[in-house]
């Protein structure tokens, strides 16, 4: 085989892998009236059934969402019955739980006698029936080392089939150079798929591809929808995919995911100021951890020695910058999920937003304080980015997947965590681009912020005062690497978009191989409120979303929705090429920049910016650009000829 490629061969080990027996054994007999009961035992047939002569594990956590308990010595736990309950595992470091043919895991019973009290789209959770005797959850010894790779997949967001494959050719495609092994994971945040859970087996299917257990987190896009009872929105989710909120540990780290959407909220979250909406017609959902998950949080972290990495997964952020002025984007209750925590290590990974954030320990933004209640965050924070980058839009790449450069410039793609005992470092791997790369580098020139202006004064126009032509395009903005003398007097910037920079991040240049100076962050999170305009903006990015050419594409015998290209629940994005989005903000806490000197020479100039991160690491990026007196012709000169 030394003839085939790399990804050719994780590929065949992955797919000659032997899929684990699927999910815990459910004994048939007469339960105790309020008790739940079961062993958790070394699986050494691998049938997914206790035999005798298989060991019980002792010490393994088992919760019915509500309660914990730890086995005893022969693996034995009770669980008082809940009426509504997912009785479940938790995965403890040195073992792995069953994963299906899909390689999601299996640790988990859902109980709901008479199923879901309305009738659902997807099906919702049918009538479970009366307890089974025992319900026995089968471990299997894990290759897993306090060393470990996860790969952290935020709002793969797939609407359609053809989204899927966008999926499978963008970030599977690059997972498989990663080199991930059985004891690694990977991680969905939240909005898997796009409304429709029928696609949810088939995205699935794809991403098991990578070769590694695929732990899923609900985003509201993962909702069953037409739900009008809160204790039925996440019924079809528990029966195809994963409990509401479970915990697991690989290594020195537990993984604590968590459901922190209300849906439908009602009067109780109404009660906070600018919640108003969860009281309008038709079901929203709002940002809050419920009762019931800070209780079993509170009975788990009771368990947990206070050394352990604590790693929270969520959809909605806990904070963050791009939504920090929104009520229903961030979490309620967050200040007393902090206070539970206290001292302990933790991590928080969220998706939601579309963005990439990293918010360093410490830091903080001014409406934080009149939102949630806090002013800055204790720990680390990671918004992980979209795999879907800005919901599949855009113009396609050399690759034929959509640009979908995500709010803020940084291109879709998947964050890679390396964990080593309770440290860990994270990158961020752009889809289909050379993994070395972390930044986009470009100037803000005059000329650029006046386009932008006129742009965004016409795209966040009310409707009716809107133009079906945008007033400028791409073509208008011309070559954003020729500067004149009057346009340095006026003020050109370097900048770079650190996709994943934090507060500890550090940006040079060096200009004509001269002396290195500092670029500075345009938002430095130190309680400031939120900055935002053409100054504030990446010029790289929305050099490439302001101009979107491909809702303009038309054939004379194609399907009618093939004309123009449609994302999320079947929108047509179609007719004259517009903006990617439906407003034109310009803001940033990733984007360093420093100003040019106003008495650089005529000529052709070389700039290299070099970024390093929190854990040494460098990137490197050259930029070359003129300066002249007066601007040259753009054009072909008719004149001349």
């Amino acid at each position: 085989m030394s003839h085939l490629s790399k990804p050719f061969i994780v590929l065949l080990l992955v797919l000659a892998a032997p899929t684990l027996a699927a999910g815990p054994e459910l004994v048939a007999g007469n339960a105790p009236p309020d008790r739940v009961s079961g062993k958790v035992f070394e699986d050494l047939s691998g049938d997914g059934r206790w035999h005798d002569g298989e060991p019980g594990i002792a010490g393994v956590l088992v919760t019915n969402g509500l309660e914990v308990v730890a086995t005893d010595e022969d693996g034995r736990f009770e669980l008082p019955l809940r009426t509504d309950m997912d009785i479940s595992v938790i995965q403890p470091a040195g073992w792995q739980v069953p994963v299906d043919d899909r390689r999601v895991p299996r640790f988990h019973y859902a109980h709901k006698p008479g199923g879901s009290t309305e009738t659902l789209r997807f099906g919702g959770l049918p009538d479970t029936g009366p307890l089974p005797e025992r319900i026995n959850f089968p471990l299997y010894r894990s290759e897993a080392e306090e060393q470990f790779d996860c790969a952290i997949v935020g709002d793969s967001q797939t609407y359609s089939g053809d989204e899927i494959g966008f999926f499978r050719h963008g970030v599977v495609t690059d997972l498989l150079d990663e080199g991930l092994s059985a004891g690694d994971c990977m991680i969905y945040l939240g909005d898997v798929v796009g409304d429709d859970l029928e696609l949810l087996d088939r995205l699935m299917s794809v991403g098991a591809a990578v070769g590694v257990p695929q732990w899923l987190v609900i985003g509201n896009h993962d909702l069953d929808l037409d739900a009008t009872r809160a204790e039925n929105a996440s019924d079809s989710w528990r029966r195809i995919a994963a409990p509401n909120h479970y915990a697991f540990e690989i290594g020195q780290v537990t993984f604590i995911a968590l459901n922190n959407m209300i849906f439908p909220c009602g009067e109780r979250d109404a009660r906070l100021p600018g919640r108003e909406f969860c009281l309008d017609d038709g079901p929203q959902y709002n940002g809050r951890i419920p009762d019931e998950q800070m209780q079993w949080l509170t009975n788990l972290l009771d368990h947990l020695p206070e050394d352990r990495l604590l790693v929270f997964l969520h959809h909605v952020p806990f904070v963050s910058f791009t939504d920090a002025d929104s009520p229903r984007h961030q979490t309620d209750n967050v200040a007393e999920l902090y206070e539970l925590i206290g001292e302990r290590p933790a991590l928080s990974l969220s998706g939601h937003t579309h963005t990439l954030e990293n918010l360093s320990p410490g830091e903080g933004y001014e409406p934080w304080r009149e939102r949630v209640g806090i002013d800055a965050v204790p720990f680390r924070h990671i918004i992980a980015g979209a795999a879907s980058g800005s919901w599949w839009q855009g113009d396609f790449d050399i690759d034929g997947l959509p640009m979908a450069i995500q709010r803020m410039g940084a291109p879709k793609g998947v964050l890679m965590l390396a964990f080593e005992g309770i440290d860990y470092a994270e990158r961020y791997r752009g889809t289909r681009i050379d993994p070395t790369r972390t930044q986009w580098v470009s100037l803000n020139t005059p000329g650029f912020r006046a386009w932008f202006d006129r742009i965004a004064r016409w795209k966040n126009a009310p409707g009716p005062d809107q133009h079906p032509v945008p007033p400028l395009s791409i073509h208008d903005l011309g070559d954003n690497g020729l500067i004149t003398r009057d346009d340095l007097a006026e003020g050109v910037h370097v900048t770079a978009n650190v996709w994943l920079g934090s507060g500890e991040t550090r940006v040079h240049a060096r200009l004509n191989d001269g002396e290195p100076f500092a670029l500075e962050r345009t938002q430095p999170a130190a309680g400031e409120s939120i900055r935002q305009g053409a100054e504030f903006a990446d010029p790289f990015s929305f050099m490439r979303t302001l101009t979107v050419a491909r809702m303009a594409i038309e054939s004379r015998e194609g399907e009618a929705r093939t004309q123009g290209y449609e994302t999320f629940q079947g929108r047509a994005n179609r007719g004259l090429p517009q903006p990617q989005g439906r407003r034109v903000i310009g803001r940033n806490p990733h984007l360093w920049q420093a100003r040019l000197p106003a008495d650089l020479e005529q000529g052709t100039h070389v700039l290299e910016v070099t970024s390093t991160d929190r854990h040494g690491r460098q990137s490197t990026d050259r930029l070359v650009f003129e300066v002249h007196e007066q601007r040259p012709p753009r054009f072909w000169r008719h004149e001349a000829w």
